[in-house]
């Protein structure tokens, strides 16, 4: 009888295991937001692992740097001085990363992405005429209307982080608002010190 107990109870364990590691590799599958679920813990539990801040947050967010982005592939071709096509190029090569992670983010919470082509005017946010005054400037004219309108979009930034910060739940969203907090505010300390050279 012992041994049919045995039999028994090894079917169920491997069952048990398999689950979790199915589990394991679902969270992995969303691994934007993964990093708050427990192993063993369902899928089904995660929407319990953001609230609506989070979800603002990203929706927010995500035109927010697609605009910067815009901004800095402007300089590497009308900015006249190496100094602010270098800042350029390090704000979009660590915007892009977090706007593919904010974009998981939301596709696994469900939650609607916000439009490719959509102005929404988050804090900092430059408007349709200020994006063509930009793209109409080149040389010093370039560097100085990038500089001040960089230095507003990421004070507008770092104002949402911390929003984030504050009022949302999930660890990875509060996690990127605080390296965005951290990067963006030496960032404009650079702009700043940039500024009074021009």
């Amino acid at each position: 009888m012992k041994r049919v107990r045995s039999l028994v109870i090894v079917p169920v364990a491997a069952l048990t295991l398999a689950a979790c590691g199915g589990n394991g590799d679902d969270s992995g599958h969303h691994s934007m937001n993964g990093h708050s679920m427990g192993p063993g813990m369902s899928m089904s539990s995660s929407p319990a692992g953001h609230d609506a801040q989070d979800v603002m947050f990203a929706q927010m967010m995500i035109p927010h740097h697609r605009q910067a982005v815009t901004m800095a592939r402007q300089a590497a071709t009308k900015a006249s001085s190496p100094e602010v096509k270098r800042l350029a190029a390090r704000i979009e090569n660590a915007q892009q990363p977090e706007i593919d992670k904010m974009t998981g983010w939301l596709k696994g919470w469900g939650a609607a992405m916000p439009s490719p082509g959509g102005m929404h005017m988050g804090e900092g946010m430059m408007s349709e005429q200020d994006m063509k005054k930009l793209d109409s400037l080149s040389g010093a004219a370039f560097d100085k209307a990038f500089l001040e309108m960089m230095i507003e979009h990421h004070q507008g930034a770092v104002a949402m982080a911390r929003t984030e910060q504050a009022q949302g739940s999930n660890a990875d969203a509060k996690a990127l608002a605080g390296s965005i907090i951290g990067s963006q505010s030496a960032e404009i300390a650079t702009m700043r010190n940039l500024l009074k050279d021009r």
